[in-house]
């Protein structure tokens, strides 16, 4: 068991930078370590455990209320899993979104350079949609760049 690590080792073991680290413990999504009488913080497995939690879940794109929600589920774990399945499922439908989002953006982006007559910029169709107001360039999406 890795413990009394300083706080740059916990953020080499953890992935997590240093700043990030104090941050998570200021608002609460780390406990606060023992401290030396130095005022060193020393940190624990434990602690890498919840940094690798929480840094793995902002990966997937959580927001910090869900990823507080997440870890007290992962503390209390006789808790049903519905409020996790509820919170996945919630950042699911984010994601698809927003690859509705983007696929709308590649189809616009595909019709300006499908288009294009590889002659002069006076005929090209790509400065000619991005003069056009947004959504009137035929995407039907005003909301492609948003």
């Amino acid at each position: 068991m890795r413990q009394n690590l300083s706080i740059g080792e916990a953020a080499r073991e953890s992935g997590v930078k240093v700043p990030t680290i104090r941050y998570y413990e200021q608002i609460g999504l780390l406990p606060e370590p023992p401290r030396t009488e130095g005022n060193r913080r020393l940190y624990d497995d434990g602690h890498l455990s919840r940094l690798a939690f929480i840094r793995h879940a902002r990966e997937l794109g959580f927001e910090l209320d869900a990823i507080r929600t997440l870890l007290d589920l992962q503390d209390n774990p006789g808790q049903s899993c519905s409020p996790a399945d509820s919170i996945a499922r919630v950042r699911l439908g984010e994601v698809d979104r927003r690859i509705a989002r983007l696929t709308a953006l590649k189809d616009e982006l595909q019709r300006m350079i499908d288009g294009c007559s590889h002659g002069t910029v006076a005929d090209c169709r790509v400065i000619e949609v991005l003069t056009e107001p947004l959504g009137a360039a035929g995407s039907g999406n005003p909301s492609v760049g948003g």
